[in-house]
């Protein structure tokens, strides 16, 4: 049963004996933290849920948290990529805090602090970021891939004012597909994870944490982005026949097709096998391929770390281990020199603390050690990425 006006941002959805008051707010308006203190102190609720997951909600609640970062691990774990995701997202959320004087989130951290000021209990219900990012991945075809890591590029690069456009868009819909709006439009590969999954996750979490609680709540009050009014509505009306595994469903990330996998193990018996045809033709011919695989490979890895400001040693260790790795896909030459890197110039405590703002102007993450050791990760994968390719088709044609 639902009572609501569809220009309303308060929506009312019951199921069973619990009452859902679903809030939509402006992620960059002052009004809608007013709105939100205002419905938590003065609505009789038993729970307030708000649009988070739980990585966001330490970033928000505990901005420190950045401080305990064990980068090495993060490498070693290959995460470098989804944090380097992560804080380009933020980058173009700094540009927002600056042009407004509000930090988006802002509401839901009000939400947060208005539930504990009434002892209220506090649920998370939004999808992990890091599922839904790697969801967006998976649901793009391998070809438009590409845009996704352009768009964030672009975020991390510009530095214009937030346009009209993109404001409005805030107050009506999402922050992640605002953060996208540059290709995301149109795209019902991006919007399906970005924002209908999202809807019928936070809708199962809603109804599956109320049939855990020891008490069944009568009333919830639920802050989300105004773009999401509408899908979390219809989803609580549909229900699930089980809340709690459509939810896990959701949060699954879906395996990797096989074959990508198999590219670099083909790559590398390629490679392997041109070797062996050019020695098998002449010394001369085998040493010269081998050569031209060192140089390409390693001045390309080493040319990504320069870029990115490594330190000499670490750009000196690209060059000799892109050669090396690019023939054992088990090792990454940019986690050899990140490692270098971090080995070379530890980051301090400072950098770490001052990450966030450093990254929100393209120039702080050659600044930041933190940053700074990241882009070497990034930069020379590319690189030897590129050099493999490059000198493996120049292997093939001396041999053809």
């Amino acid at each position: 049963m639902t009572e609501n006006d569809e220009s309303s941002l308060i929506r009312k959805v019951t199921v069973g004996s619990t009452t859902f008051t679903l809030l939509g707010t402006a992620h960059v308006s002052p009004q809608s933290i007013a709105d939100v203190r205002q419905e938590v102190d003065n609505g009789a609720y038993d729970v307030v849920a708000v649009e988070l997951c739980d990585s966001r909600y330490q970033n928000l609640m505990n901005p420190q948290a950045i401080e305990q970062l064990d980068l090495f691990d993060v490498l070693r774990s290959g995460k470098a990529g989804m944090i380097i995701a992560s804080l380009a997202l933020g980058a173009y959320q700094q540009r927002l805090a600056e042009q407004f004087d509000i930090r988006p989130g802002a509401e839901l951290e009000a939400a947060v602090h208005g539930a504990r000021r009434r002892r209220l209990p506090v649920w998370l219900v939004d999808r992990d970021i890091g599922t839904t990012l790697r969801r967006v991945y998976r649901n793009v075809p391998w070809w438009q891939r590409p845009m996704l890591f352009t768009g964030l590029l672009g975020s991390l690069l510009s530095r214009d004012q937030v346009s009209a456009e993109d404001i409005e868009r805030l107050k009506q819909g999402d922050m992640l597909e605002s953060t996208f709006s540059e290709f995301a439009a149109g795209s019902a590969r991006l919007f399906e994870p970005l924002i209908n999954e999202r809807d019928r996750y936070m809708a199962a979490r809603l109804l599956a944490s109320a049939d855990a609680a020891e008490a069944t709540p009568r009333s919830v009050l639920v802050v989300v982005g105004a773009g999401h009014l509408s899908g979390l509505e219809k989803a609580l009306e549909a229900g699930f026949d089980d809340p709690a595994a459509e939810s896990e469903r959701l949060a699954h990330t879906p395996a990797r097709s096989r074959w990508p996998k198999l590219i670099p193990w083909v790559v590398v018996a390629i490679i392997l096998t041109g070797f062996a045809i050019g020695f098998s033709r002449s010394s001369e011919l085998g040493w010269r391929l081998v050569t031209d695989w060192v140089l390409i490979n390693g001045s390309l890895c080493a040319l990504g770390a320069a870029l990115a400001r490594g330190h000499p040693f670490t750009v000196i260790g690209s060059f000799v281990a892109a050669p090396l790795t690019s023939l054992n896909p088990t090792i990454g030459a940019g986690f050899v020199a990140a490692a270098i890197e971090l080995m070379s110039r530890r980051p301090r405590v400072e950098d770490f603390r001052g990450l966030r703002e450093a990254v929100a102007d393209w120039r702080g993450w050659w600044r930041n050690r933190v940053a700074r050791t990241l882009l070497v990760f990034l930069f020379a994968t590319l690189g030897s990425a590129a050099g493999t390719y490059l000198a493996g088709f120049r292997i093939i044609g001396q041999l053809v």
